[in-house]
């Protein structure tokens, strides 16, 4: 199976062959929508039905699981405490560094969306106060044309 991660940029991030089980992860970067490519090149994926989660084939089924962790449980703390040999101590200590990187991308995050939606707020009321002067304005251009026709339609009917 070869799995590809596309940023929302269209730059592809990740592309490797795995066997038939596998394991990957990724840290996104930037805000935005992050496409998944799953492929083989094995004709038995095509012809097939796509569940939620699981892929399903006819011809030689094959499924594919996947389990979306986002923050911390993305990460394998047991097996990268015995990959590195971490003590409880040290372990807990990246468990909470971790946690606070989280959380600091989590507030960079926020801090970009409310930058989009302030400024959306922002041109949103620019246009209705232009909109709202240039109504008055024809407001009062019509009330002023008004004024002078029936004026003028008066006068010429001699009731002034």
């Amino acid at each position: 199976m070869i799995v590809e991660i596309i940023d929302p940029y269209s730059h592809l991030l990740h592309s490797k062959l795995y066997s038939s089980e596998g394991r990957f992860t990724f840290t996104a970067h930037s805000p935005g929508d992050y496409r998944i490519c799953l492929s083989s090149n094995s004709s038995a994926w095509f012809g097939g039905e796509l569940l939620v989660g699981v892929l399903v084939f006819y011809s030689s089924p094959q499924r594919v699981h996947l389990d979306i962790g986002v923050g911390d449980h993305a990460q394998n703390y047991a097996e990268i405490a015995s990959r590195e040999k971490l003590s409880d101590l040290q372990l807990r200590v990246r468990q909470l560094l971790d946690q606070v990187e989280m959380i600091s991308k989590d507030q960079s995050f926020q801090r970009v969306r409310e930058e989009y939606f302030r400024d959306l707020s922002e041109s949103t009321n620019r246009r209705v106060t232009w909109w709202s002067i240039a109504q008055f304005i024809l407001l009062v251009i019509i009330g002023i044309w008004q004024m002078r026709h029936l004026r003028s339609f008066f006068q010429a009917k001699k009731l002034v």
